[in-house]
């Protein structure tokens, strides 16, 4: 039997499994070819979208920062952003070209993660900037308007300019993560 007390079940931790236990329920919403489902979809999506940022806010307000919430938050932003990346390239509504898109986008979620991670036993704090708060904005926006895109009038257009400006912020905070890194590495070595 698992014990899951230790997990410390506060109300961030909640959202955080919360939002992963949206994800089936939101990808066979996706695949069903009816405008009610894509709707349907794009609401448990901003539900979603919304304990992101809830669970850090309530964490930090109520003081309910824990172990269990620093590993499961991120990893549950990641795996939220992923699956709905790859939804949207699987029916094509991310194509082409654009698929560039999302390589940026998760090659920087891959490698700010693996430099928190090399970093964070070394007393090193990589905090999340506010323009990395607007690209996740922005990429949220974007995604959720592409996830309707074939019900809205110029949704494929808007969707794809918005994951666009979301792309360059993306590959510009990346690049700051990656600079002050490797600043840090060159005074180690």
């Amino acid at each position: 039997m698992i014990n899951i007390a230790p997990m410390n079940w506060t109300i961030p931790n909640i959202l955080s499994v919360f939002r992963l236990a949206l994800l089936p329920i939101m990808v066979g919403l996706f695949f069903i070819p009816y405008e009610w489902a894509a709707w349907s979809c794009l609401v448990l999506y901003a539900i979603g979208a919304i304990t992101d940022f809830l669970d850090g806010y309530l964490a930090r307000k109520l003081n309910q920062q824990s172990e269990f919430g620093a590993m499961i938050d991120p990893i549950s932003d990641k795996i939220f952003v992923v699956t709905i990346l790859l939804m949207l390239v699987a029916v094509e509504r991310v194509d082409g070209a654009a698929v560039l898109c999302v390589v940026i986008i998760l090659t920087r979620e891959f490698i700010v993660s693996g430099i928190r991670e090399y970093l964070g036993p070394q007393g090193v704090k990589m905090p999340v900037t506010n323009l990395a708060k607007w690209k996740t904005t922005l990429q949220m926006v974007a995604l959720g308007v592409l996830i309707v895109a074939p019900y809205i009038w110029g949704g494929q257009i808007i969707g794809m300019l918005l994951l666009l400006g979301a792309t360059g912020i993306t590959a510009y905070t990346g690049w700051g993560y990656l600079k002050k890194a490797l600043e840090f590495l060159r005074k180690i070595s």
